[in-house]
């Protein structure tokens, strides 16, 4: 059984991340174009600190970004802005173990809530999510015009 392993991203994580990021985009879940496989995946408003990685044997499958809530009065929320798993490692619990290792995060730096936005049609997602304790906490009906079709943006949240 292959050894799955949750650590914080480096620097030198970069272009596999950028790879992952190409190869995983679709309109499931995503509002950007895709990413070319060498775009800078690390900028100035995205950094290694933000990001938990996943490994299977070694091997880089999925990353979690959770970045602080950017105003000051929200010091005590984290976001997750990103979960990413590549289809070969789906159904092996790489999104579980991210999120579960991201709430573990959020707490040991004296977070109370994460929150996030899931697309309304990202069916697998929401399930994830609510397996783990986040619920429905808003929804912006007919938020992005995606591929010709008007499509939710959910806001999701948890206590840690």
């Amino acid at each position: 059984m292959p050894t799955l392993r949750i650590r914080p991203a480096t620097p030198a994580d970069a272009p596999s991340l950028a790879r992952l990021d190409h190869h995983t985009w679709s309109r499931l879940h995503a509002v950007m174009p895709r990413p070319a496989p060498d775009a800078p995946f690390f900028d100035d408003r995205h950094h290694p600190d933000d990001h938990l990685i996943a490994t299977l044997d070694g091997v880089l499958v999925g990353y979690l970004r959770l970045v602080p809530a950017p105003l000051a009065v929200s010091a005590h929320v984290r976001q997750i802005q990103g979960l990413a798993v590549a289809d070969e490692a789906r159904g092996a619990g790489v999104g579980r173990a991210l999120i579960r290792a991201a709430l573990t995060k959020a707490r040991g730096d004296g977070a109370r809530r994460v929150t996030l936005r899931v697309l309304g049609h990202n069916t697998p997602a929401r399930k994830l999510y609510e397996a783990e304790g986040f619920v429905v906490e808003g929804v912006l009906p007919g938020e992005f015009l995606l591929d010709g079709e008007y499509v939710d943006d959910v806001v999701m949240g948890r206590a840690v």
